[in-house]
C-alpha cells in the first residue's frame, strides 16, 4: 500500500502490532527512536532532543501519528525527525536508501500501535 493512500484510510485500518512496535522504537535499528525522544519504561540512554514520548497516545490519533512518523516535515517543516515513509525530495541520502522508505508502511503501523499505548 502506498503512503499516501495509507494516510487517508479510517483509523481502524491502523492495526499494527505494538509489540513489533516496542521493538523498532527502542531498538538499535533503522529508526533509532531513542536518539531523540525518551520513551516510558526504556532503560538505558535516551535522548531529549525531540519530546518525551509519554502520554503520545492520549494526546495524538493514530492518523495523526502515522502522518508525523512518515513524514513529520508535513506538519513543521523545521523538524529534524527523519521522515521515515517518505523517499522523494530527501537530500544525501546513503545509497542503500535511495529510493525505499526507512520504515516499511507495516513497521509504522506497529510504531503507531505501540505509541497509542503510551497513555
Amino acid at each position: 500500500m502506498k503512503l499516501a493512500a495509507a494516510l487517508l484510510l479510517p483509523i481502524a485500518a491502523y492495526a499494527g502490532n505494538p509489540e513489533n512496535g516496542r521493538a523498532i522504537v527502542t531498538g538499535n535499528g533503522e529508526a533509532t527512536c531513542l536518539l531523540c525522544h525518551r520513551v516510558p519504561g526504556t532503560r538505558g540512554p535516551q535522548g531529549d532532543i525531540g519530546p518525551s514520548l509519554a502520554g503520545v497516545g492520549a494526546r495524538l490519533g493514530a492518523a495523526e501519528l502515522k502522518a508525523r512518523i512518515a513524514d513529520a516535515s508535513r506538519n513543521n517543516p523545521d523538524t529534524v525527525m527523519p521522515p521515515y515513509g517518505r523517499t522523494q525530495g530527501l537530500y544525501q541520502v546513503a545509497a542503500r536508501y535511495r529510493g525505499k522508505p526507512l520504515l516499511s508502511d507495516e513497521q509504522i503501523d506497529d510504531v503507531v500501535a505501540f505509541l497509542l499505548t503510551l497513555r
